[in-house]
């Protein structure tokens, strides 16, 4: 089965990034075919646990996950999510890279551009330096590091690699039918030549023939003008 991505793009979200960030817009379903199987995608919705209901007495229950259920929350609301994190509140992923100047690359720089802050630079208790951030201090600690994801067919799990995967997946995740979107315009491009070949072909080899007629008469038409003014002008 040819998949899209990657298992592995997804998850270095799914282990790195989704602990404290949410994608609120994708569904299971949505990883069908780009990143796992349907029974690899059930499987793994069946390890979570969903709230549901009410049911017929009237009270909400819990379920294993299915595919059309979106991916878990990492919290009940935002208030928990700004308690847990020192009051900054983990934005969604969702469709960070569109919602960013530049944001593939943003994202990248953002989460590989952590390191010491020069000196004179005061940074205060509980954010960190990074220089790709507005203002420089972020309340993200750096999250990406070396190994932090076993790949399954032995790529090294270097800084940058995750980088690269996980920001490749978030692309995906803000326009999920861009691919598809562009095997249509593959498509409709070669239809279209098919068209212009079958045009320049129809008016070539069925027109030619009028068209020499046309000539033909027009030196016709000449020669007998000339032929007529000759005739006069020796007369």
């Amino acid at each position: 089965m040819f998949l899209l991505l990657k298992a592995e793009f997804h998850r270095v979200y799914q282990e790195v990034c989704s602990s404290c960030h949410s994608m609120s817009l994708i569904s299971y379903r949505d990883l069908v075919g780009v990143a796992y199987s349907e029974e690899e995608t059930k499987a793994m919705a069946a390890e979570i646990e969903v709230v549901d209901g009410p049911s017929d007495e009237g009270e909400m229950f819990t379920r294993p996950g299915k595919l059309s259920d979106r991916l878990p929350q990492p919290y009940a609301n935002e208030q928990a999510a700004r308690f847990a994190n020192g009051g900054a509140y983990p934005p969604d992923l969702s469709l960070i890279t569109k919602a960013r100047h530049n944001g593939q690359n943003y994202v990248f720089a953002l989460l590989t551009g952590y390191h010491d802050h020069p000196a004179g630079v005061t940074i205060r208790d509980g954010l960190h330096y990074n220089p790709y951030f507005p203002g420089g201090a972020t309340a993200m600690p750096k999250m990406l590091d070396d190994s932090a994801v076993e790949y399954d067919d032995g790529t090294p799990a270097t800084e940058a690699q995750m980088g690269k995967d996980v920001v490749t997946f978030l692309s995906w995740a803000a326009e999920p039918e861009k691919e598809e979107q562009k095997l249509m315009g593959f498509k409709w491009i070669f239809v279209l030549s098919l068209a212009l070949l079958q045009a320049g072909y129809y008016r070539r080899m069925r027109w030619s023939v009028l068209k020499s007629r046309l000539v033909l008469d027009a030196v016709a038409w000449f020669s007998c003008i000339m032929g007529l003014r000759l005739r006069f002008a020796f007369v």
